[in-house]
């Protein structure tokens, strides 16, 4: 009886990891999105005094450094086998903060090639990623703004679009911060449903000149897969639905699970958003498995008084805790062809 509960208890670990046991570097992809909580360098610009050495956080050198390398080893942990090939990254102050964070020897060996445009946050944030060259062959990338009531000083974040090849296929990726929930989630919906229709513009392009063009969305929308933006809107559905998009999160968020913690409660603010092209039965570049992944290493976690583990913050306003992030990671496995 002994035997039976221990191999049982194997086969419930192993498809609830649903990861490949034997890493093959030339057959699997990985693509990384993580929300790093502010990083910001030390240097003044004209658009925000928060982290600055003579600021009530009172940010500087040391701290800056000690960032970069926390998030350097939260990418570096998702897999002991290789380095991810692409990291989509959410409130990066500049291209300097990411240029930063490649050059540090635990990430220096993938020669990652960081891109970010600068858009109209007035706090100065904005979506980056990275990539490794030898996985994904760089085509194009582009900002695409998010105008309110059609009016240019209405802005919110712009979205990320990347375009390049892995092996012979075409891979669009789109990388978002979506509005936040400040005022009241009901009350700054609006803002996601706008965010969530024009990156539904841009697919819609995208599939009416190829149908199985191989799409993947990510980010922080602020939303959870099941509210009217991400589900109703973009119409990112489960995997079992007939949506032209699917988010692999979404079973995650149904069992209680997020990337972000909040009063007491896990929001799956953080999606991986795929187009059915990319399902694994198709052929070339597709999922490895029907749903993403949570990266939650023990020392990603901070233990809450009701012993509920959350992210490792930063920042708690003013306060200094050294942490990596108040949001974790997530991440989808591809085969590379």
């Amino acid at each position: 009886m002994k035997s039976c509960l221990i191999i049982i208890f194997f086969f419930i670990l192993a498809t609830s990891i649903a990861q490949p046991l034997q890493w093959n570097k030339s057959k699997y992809f990985t693509v990384m999105n993580y929300n790093v909580e502010n990083l910001f360098d030390t240097v003044a610009n004209s658009k925000i005094d928060e982290f600055l050495p003579e600021s009530a956080k009172n940010w500087n050198t040391e701290k800056y450094n000690k960032k970069l390398e926390n998030i350097a080893q939260v990418i570096a942990s998702v897999h002991a086998e290789e380095l991810p090939e692409i990291v989509g990254m959410i409130e990066l102050e500049n291209i300097q903060v990411l240029k930063d964070l490649v050059e540090l020897p635990i990430l220096k060996k993938a020669n990652y090639i960081p891109l970010l445009i600068e858009g109209p946050d007035d706090r100065g944030i904005d979506c980056g990623l990275i990539y490794r060259p030898d996985a994904f062959k760089y085509i194009l990338h582009k900002a695409i703004p998010v105008y309110f009531d059609n009016s240019e000083d209405r802005r919110t974040r712009d979205i990320l679009y990347v375009k390049g090849l892995v092996k012979n296929d075409t891979v669009h990726i789109f990388v978002n911060h979506w509005s936040s929930r400040r005022g009241g989630q009901d009350d700054s919906e609006v803002k996601r449903i706008k965010c969530a229709e024009v990156l539904k513009a841009q697919v819609g392009s995208l599939v009416s000149i190829n149908k199985n063009s191989k799409i993947v969305i990510m980010g922080d929308f602020n939303d959870e897969p099941s509210n009217k933006s991400l589900h109703s809107v973009l119409n990112a559905g489960l995997p079992s639905d007939t949506c032209l998009l699917t988010n692999i999160l979404y079973k995650k968020h149904l069992q209680g699970l997020g990337s972000y913690y909040f009063k007491g409660k896990y929001n799956m603010l953080d999606n991986l958003i795929v187009s059915r092209s990319l399902y694994p039965q198709n052929k070339g570049f597709r999922l490895f498995s029907e749903t993403g992944f949570i990266h939650t290493p023990e020392f990603l976690n901070y233990k809450q008084k009701n012993g509920d583990k959350a992210p490792n913050r930063t920042y708690g306003g003013d306060k200094y805790f050294g942490g990596y992030s108040d949001h974790y990671p997530v991440y989808a496995v591809f085969y590379e062809k």
